[in-house]
């Protein structure tokens, strides 16, 4: 049984797997929010052929799901906007009636980051990707801060990164953004001394923005990634409070270990309803998972596990 101090596993993972879509070899590290009487996702499918897709899914429960077996279909108003590439980790998060989504692009000059809204997941609008690559692992603030729309993203490169830091942005209309701030990096001798970088959309908590990554560290045999939290600023998100120093949640159990990669678990989603919280999580670049808890168990964790100032 897995060490599972703040987060308890359902003990019917995986909830989905590549039998979900026709042409699916995997399904994994996707986008989950509540939508009408259920739940709506935007599912990463890496195909037969390795092809990556994006595909929508709703559920009643948040546990049973249909998948498109077609996939996600994208507009935009300008032809020069890269709609059709490569496309893979989405990201969601709500503002008032509208929903906003990021993704990675597979582009010729290396991963960089898509951003689309919709407000009924039928219509799709693509926008001018937000920032320049190499970055991915982008995901949207689910409010303004200062009166601007605000992102985390990790820059990256051209391949499977052997590095990675957090970086905030700002944008006043969602096309131009600046204001770019750095976050917080790795931290040697440790689960998240390769690269981190941010998953489910921040949560406003009275302590400050719940953060919850993935941090990796580099074995002898090889990538391991592991879930762990952070409170932000309220008002200046770049400034963090508390960071965990122990990890949250870490590949141990089967599903989690084996798999296309084996030992990653990928937390890409979060669910809150009054203090309850649920995560999505991507399993060996394989499957999907979710584990459940409590907003005030994990605030408390994070300020009782974190790096000394």
């Amino acid at each position: 049984m897995a060490n599972e101090t703040v987060f308890k596993r359902y003990k019917g993972n995986p909830i989905i797997t590549a039998a979900a879509v026709p042409r699916a070899n995997s399904i994994h590290n996707s986008a989950i929010v509540p939508f009408k009487d259920g739940y709506a996702g935007i599912f990463r499918v890496d195909e037969v052929d390795l092809n990556f897709t994006m595909h929508f899914g709703k559920s009643k429960d948040g546990i049973n799901w249909t998948i498109d077996p077609e996939v996600l279909n994208m507009k935009a108003d300008d032809p020069e906007i890269p709609v059709k590439a490569r496309t893979y980790d989405p990201r969601l998060t709500k503002i008032d009636d509208t929903y906003y989504f990021t993704w990675c692009i597979d582009s010729p000059q290396g991963p960089c980051i898509g951003l689309a809204t919709t407000k009924d997941f039928k219509m799709f609008k693509q926008l001018e990707n937000p920032l320049m690559p190499a970055n991915r692992n982008c995901v949207i603030f689910p409010r303004k801060i200062g009166g601007k729309y605000a992102m985390l993203s990790r820059p990256s490169d051209r391949g499977h990164t052997p590095f990675g830091d957090m970086f905030y942005s700002e944008s006043p209309d969602l096309k131009y953004w600046g204001g770019h701030r750095f976050v917080f990096g790795t931290v040697a001798s440790s689960w998240q001394s390769t690269k981190i970088g941010p998953g489910p959309a921040p949560i406003e908590t009275k302590e400050g923005w719940l953060l919850i990554y993935h941090g990796v560290w580099t074995s002898c045999n090889g990538y391991i990634y592991y879930a762990g939290a952070a409170l932000l600023d309220i008002e200046k998100p770049w400034k963090v409070l508390y960071r965990t120093k122990d990890y949250i949640l870490a590949p141990t159990e089967l599903y989690e270990r084996v798999g296309d990669v084996p030992n990653v678990v990928f937390p890409s989603s979060a669910v809150v309803s009054g203090d309850n919280i649920r995560i999505y999580y991507g399993c060996a670049d394989t499957c999907i998972s979710i584990a459940d808890g409590k907003i005030s168990d994990l605030v408390k964790f994070v300020k009782e596990h974190s790096f000394k100032n």
